[in-house]
Formats: C-alpha cells, sequence, structure tokens
C-alpha cells in the first residue's frame, strides 16, 4: 500500500491559513527582490536499503545577477523503506554572502531529517517531503562575526506536482509540468514573531531526458517573513535544478 498524502497536505493546509490570518492583524512592509537560483540534486542507490543524497545550490540576487546571494552543500545518508519511500539524515553548509555594500559572509550549519515519498498515477506523478533542520547561524554584528551561534529548527513540508506532456508517464524525451509549493516554520527559544518563516511557489517546465535526469526551468515566488514580525521579503526568482539518480547496486549474475 502507498504511503496516504492527507495528514501532511492538510497540515500544510492548514500552515498557509494560519500564516494568512495572523498577517492580517499586522501593518506589513513587504519588500521586493530577484534573484537567480541554480540547484542540482543526486540521489543515489548503493544497496537495497542505503543510499546517498547530495544537492548544491549556487544563488543571486540584486536584479538577478547583481552579486552572490548565497551557497549550499547538503548531503545525507539515505535509507530506503521502499523504492518510493526513503528517509535521509545529513548536514548542511550555508554560506550567506554580505549584502550591498557589506564584506562580511556568515556562515550557517545545519543537521537535518527527512521523510521522502512519490507516488505515481496514470498522468500524474506526485512528491513529498517532510523535513525538520536544526539551524546553527554564525553570530554577525556590524559586519564581523562574533562567538557563537543563534539555534532554531525549522519544519518544511514540500508537494511538487508533474504532469508529463506526451503520453502518460515521465519516460525519456518527454517534456512535463512542474508545479511545487513548500512552506517553512520556525521554532524555538529564538523565535518570537516570524513562526512563520517562508512559503515557496514554483511553477516551470521540465524535460526528463534519460530514466535518471531530468532538468525543470520556470518562475518561483519565495515569500518570508524576517524576524521583526512585520517586515517581509517576496522573492520572484528563476530557478534552475536538474535531477541526477543512480542505481548502483551489484547486478545479479
Amino acid at each position: 500500500m502507498q504511503p496516504k498524502i492527507s495528514q501532511p497536505l492538510f497540515l500544510f493546509v492548514l500552515a498557509i491559513a494560519g500564516h494568512f490570518a495572523a498577517a492580517q492583524s499586522i501593518q506589513k512592509e513587504v519588500h521586493h527582490r530577484e534573484q537567480l537560483w541554480l540547484g542540482f540534486f543526486n540521489q543515489t542507490r548503493l544497496t537495497d536499503k542505503f543510499g546517498f543524497w547530495v544537492d548544491v545550490h549556487y544563488r543571486q540576487t540584486g536584479t538577478f545577477i547583481d552579486r552572490p546571494f548565497q551557497f549550499i552543500f547538503r548531503p545525507a545518508v539515505t535509507y530506503f523503506i521502499k523504492d518510493n519511500l526513503r528517509i535521509n539524515v545529513g548536514y548542511a553548509f550555508v554560506n550567506h554572502f554580505p549584502a550591498k555594500g557589506l564584506g562580511t559572509s556568515r556562515p550557517e550549519h545545519r543537521v537535518w531529517q527527512q521523510i521522502w515519498w512519490n507516488q505515481k498515477y496514470p498522468g500524474l506523478t506526485t512528491l513529498q517531503w517532510l523535513r525538520l533542520e536544526e539551524r546553527f547561524n554564525h553570530k554577525i554584528a556590524n559586519d564581523q562575526l562574533l562567538d557563537g551561534y543563534n539555534f532554531n529548527y525549522r519544519l518544511r513540508y514540500n508537494l511538487s506536482f508533474f504532469i508529463p506532456l506526451l503520453g502518460k508517464e515521465l519516460a525519456p524525451k518527454t517534456p512535463f509540468i512542474a508545479v511545487m509549493n513548500e512552506v517553512f516554520i520556525n521554532f524555538g527559544g529564538k523565535i518570537v514573531y516570524n513562526t512563520f518563516d517562508q512559503n515557496r511557489f514554483f511553477a516551470g517546465l521540465g524535460y526528463q531526458f534519460t530514466p535518471h535526469l531530468n532538468a525543470q526551468l520556470g518562475y518561483m515566488n519565495a515569500f518570508q517573513q524576517e524576524a521583526t514580525g512585520n517586515n517581509y521579503i517576496s522573492t520572484n526568482a528563476i530557478r534552475l535544478f536538474f535531477f541526477h539518480s543512480l542505481d548502483v547496486r551489484p547486478k545479479d549474475e
């Protein structure tokens, strides 16, 4: 029996509804920016039960490509419960490049755990993940790194839909539509005003080159609440991601 999506989807809708209800009670200031997001994801299966995951991201900001914004390197160990259901446990290094006019990058370290699953239907593939992050953000003030870290937890839920434009499945040489939404929730002792962290919505086109490689290009909006509570950032981004999978399990003789 395939895993059901009803409970995670209910929690996702509840979180979005709660965010918008709370937002009506305060005066919002929304700042806008344009970015370019590039990313590469790999999932490799080594045995029936174990494999690894790695994703790498580089992001620019300003009028899309004015200056570097962020770099992420995120490896993990994967445990396969079944072919379409797996658990990841990993680490992430994030470099936040300095804002315009400043000169100091801020490093961040994360530990993360995730449950990932996909489901296939005629003419539709869905993908979901539920991720917990433990975030250690290096303290910074007046363009100087300080001793110590600020710590908080963050929960992320992603729901994605992939619709082939030819045929009924994502076979090689098939273009497809990709639509996804991911909501982020902060919690921990340092979180006061921004329990809702952000929401990311993406819509674009993809191409399945081989059974193991596809690319997705499109528009993403990230709407994020800052720690002050009434300041928000709306990011309009061009996003290009590559997704690669390998299965290197020994073949039966």
